[in-house]
């Protein structure tokens, strides 16, 4: 028995992409299994359907291997699972040195197994590389003053003209904030902000 398997990372995600290659190989969409979930892990409910279908001599069809998982370690595990446990074959449509079924003699293992792994190390360095730039992209824009997060409401009206009061003494905080219609903490936070962008400003001018 031949078997499909498609997986989107979300419900607004298209799979006719991955469907129309599986009808194209020659399935039927009654022999498609579809997921709608991330490859972080193999926890999905269709996932664990099709492995308790598979039996010796069913083959599995995939577009491509990161449909199968994005977890190095579990893309191998899983693979050695089909393969050795439920001794049914691969085909993975955009990679042709992926078919297990012209791969039954001990070369033909070897070549699968040896792009297996350099397919997978690949996809999981890529990743840990856009976590990296990402992270390095944060801190730089950190540096230079941006915030993240949910930004802050627009300064209270009157707000500069009560503070140059604060600064010189002739209000108190909670009478700043009364003034303005907020807490005095919410005006000593506001303070610091307008501070701090000044600060910021200042920095850049010079």
């Amino acid at each position: 028995m031949e078997y499909g398997y498609a997986r989107v990372s979300t419900r607004e995600q298209n799979e006719e992409r991955q469907l129309i290659a599986l009808r194209e190989f020659g399935l039927n969409d009654g022999q498609v299994i579809l997921d709608k979930q991330s490859g972080k892990d193999f926890d999905r409910r269709g996932y664990r359907r099709l492995l308790r279908k598979l039996k010796d001599g069913d083959t599995l069809v995939i577009k491509s291997i990161d449909r199968l998982g994005r977890n190095y370690e579990e893309i191998l595990e899983q693979w050695r699972v089909i393969t050795k446990e439920k001794k049914a074959a691969i085909v993975v449509l955009d990679m042709p040195l992926l078919d297990t079924r012209k791969s039954r003699d001990l070369t033909g293992t070897l070549i699968a197994d040896i792009v297996l792994q350099l397919l997978s190390y690949v996809a999981q360095t890529e990743r840990e590389f856009i976590r990296q730039r990402q992270a390095e992209g944060i801190a730089a824009a950190k540096a230079q003053g941006v915030k993240f997060g949910r930004p802050r409401k627009a300064l209270p009206e009157g707000f500069s003209e009560v503070k140059a009061r604060w600064e010189r003494g002739e209000l108190s905080a909670r009478a700043a904030g009364r003034l303005l219609g907020i807490s005095h903490r919410s005006f000593l936070l506001w303070v610091q902000d307008d501070e701090r962008k000044e600060t910021v400003n200042k920095t850049r001018q010079g």
